[in-house]
């Protein structure tokens, strides 16, 4: 089992980022994908176990639905169930054996929270440690590789280039 997982209450964190409040303003299944491609880039980055919940407890016979979006856990609670009592039993169910944190800024969801053992991001702190994370990620794997030249020369054979040049030579 993973030592540290991160419980992310999804609408929570859409509607209290101002990119993604805008976003879902439009459209709301596109502010949904842009989360989970955020917490799929936080998942990768941290090396930890991240479930993001969403609420669906007002639509009428909706079933818990749990799938897997590119290493993270995605799930839609039932009808009837919030994604805070959701997180809630989570919290308490694993926090026994590892290391919980939950983003989210309900006032009485982080009381909960930290009542299981768990421990909780705001969602302001939780955009600023990904603001953070994103610019390392840029740092490391855009800003820092050396840019090489991009000459035909480079991509072929070096017999080729021989003959090339000696072409070139002779006029």
């Amino acid at each position: 089992m993973t030592s540290e997982y991160l419980l992310v209450d999804g609408y929570n964190i859409i509607f209290a980022w101002e990119k993604l409040k805008k976003l879902a303003d439009d459209n709301l299944s596109e502010a949904r994908d842009k989360l989970l491609e955020i917490m799929s880039n936080y998942q990768g980055f941290k090396k930890i176990e991240v479930i993001v919940v969403f609420d669906a407890h007002k639509v009428k016979g909706s079933v818990r639905k749990i799938y897997n979006h590119h290493n993270i856990e995605v799930v839609y609670t039932k009808e009837a169930e919030t994604a805070d009592h959701f997180i809630e039993r989570v919290a308490h169910v694993i926090g026994r054996e590892c290391r919980v944190r939950v983003a989210t800024s309900d006032a009485l969801e982080q009381t909960i929270i930290l009542s299981k053992g768990a421990t909780r991001v705001s969602a302001k702190e939780f955009e600023r440690e990904v603001q953070a994370m994103e610019e390392k990620i840029r740092r490391k794997y855009i800003e820092d590789k050396p840019v090489k030249e991009n000459m035909l020369e480079s991509h072929l054979d070096p017999q080729v280039v021989a003959f090339m040049e000696k072409l070139r030579r002779q006029k």
